[in-house]
């Protein structure tokens, strides 16, 4: 069993507080009696006590606590990188505070302020939403904070985020390159970031090979559910039409499932490119093409970025646009 500074008190009789100022060195502050100090000491070297980091802070006043809010903890992409900033803060022995907004504005102003009441020392964000105002508040007036994946145009806030304008001119070109000239984008959250910049790739480089009658399909989610019904949509004309560039890998299954629905073959028949990499991906049937993200790096970076605030190491806006590359599966047919 741990020892902790209750299991202590147990076994002496010896309040916690007591015990805290004990092993603190704030014994003659308080004037607690020698056999008192002795009797801790003597316990707390025999079962080998060593305080646990939320103790110390509680003793120091502070809770080493950041806060990360993300769109929706559903989808792999944000899960992965909650998973990522919450094991590079614990190697700082810092509690990650991880809060879902569900793609939701009036969400995440809540969120934010239950974060300012818990007294974190700073907060990551995926935000959502347009207005980066509250955002900037709170980076201005009460702690440090950092932006990851999405970020705002014009805004002075540190962001980490994919060069998603490249990726998108890197998955056109890919198809391009196998003789589709039709190609149909799905795209998710219209105003988020990622999603602007993918579809502005995806449309230079159409343009750039000659060809100007984008297929663009107005989605509102990166779902597997927007990625199957655009695509039913999109089937109903299956001529107009011989790749489909899905902008996440939610997307993706979505597009994928509704293929198959209709009878048809990927790649054969269909051919798809996806935003996102992750391993299952590789043992699909078949195994997907896709743009990847660097998404160890972007955390890793955030999380550096965030502690060199949160400790006034380092001042200034860090803005950082990390590249892209391309996966080769056996999802993209090559068009003679």
């Amino acid at each position: 069993m741990k020892e902790t500074l209750s299991t202590i008190s147990k076994r002496t009789g010896v309040s916690i507080s007591t015990i805290s100022r004990i092993l603190s060195g704030k014994a003659e502050k308080y004037r607690i009696s020698s056999s008192t100090v002795s009797l801790i000491k003597a316990e707390a070297k025999r079962c080998g006590y060593q305080p646990l980091h939320v103790e110390k802070n509680l003793r120091s006043g502070r809770i080493k606590t950041i806060g990360l809010l993300v769109p929706s903890l559903r989808n792999p992409f944000f899960a992965e990188i909650a998973s990522i900033v919450i094991s590079e803060a614990g190697k700082k022995n810092y509690t990650t505070i991880v809060l879902d907004t569900m793609e939701d504005v009036n969400v995440l102003k809540k969120e934010i302020s239950t974060l300012v009441d818990k007294k974190v020392d700073g907060i990551i964000v995926v935000p959502c939403g347009e207005d980066s105002t509250l955002l900037e508040q709170v980076n201005r007036n009460i702690f440090p904070v950092v932006l990851v994946d999405r970020y705002y145009e014009n805004c002075d806030l540190c962001f980490m985020t994919t060069n998603n304008f490249q990726g998108g001119i890197n998955a056109v070109n890919h198809l391009l390159l196998h003789g589709h000239k039709k190609i149909a984008c799905i795209q998710g959250v219209p105003e988020s970031m990622p999603n602007i910049e993918r579809v502005s790739g995806y449309k230079k480089a159409m343009t750039e090979a000659g060809y100007n009658d984008y297929i663009v399909v107005t989605g509102n989610e990166f779902t597997i559910r927007n990625g199957y019904l655009s695509t039913k949509l999109l089937l109903r004309d299956k001529d107009q039409f011989s790749a489909i560039f899905a902008l996440s890998n939610t997307i993706m299954l979505g597009a994928l499932k509704a293929v198959r629905e209709a009878g048809l073959r990927v790649p054969e028949d269909i051919s798809i490119i996806s935003f996102d990499d992750y391993y299952y991906m590789d043992f699909m049937e078949p195994p997907i093409t896709r743009i990847c993200q660097p998404t160890d790096e972007m955390c890793n970076m955030a999380v550096r970025v965030l502690f060199e605030k949160i400790e006034k190491k380092r001042d200034g806006v860090t803005q950082i646009r990390f590249s892209p590359t391309l996966k080769e599966g056996k999802s993209v047919y090559y068009l003679k």
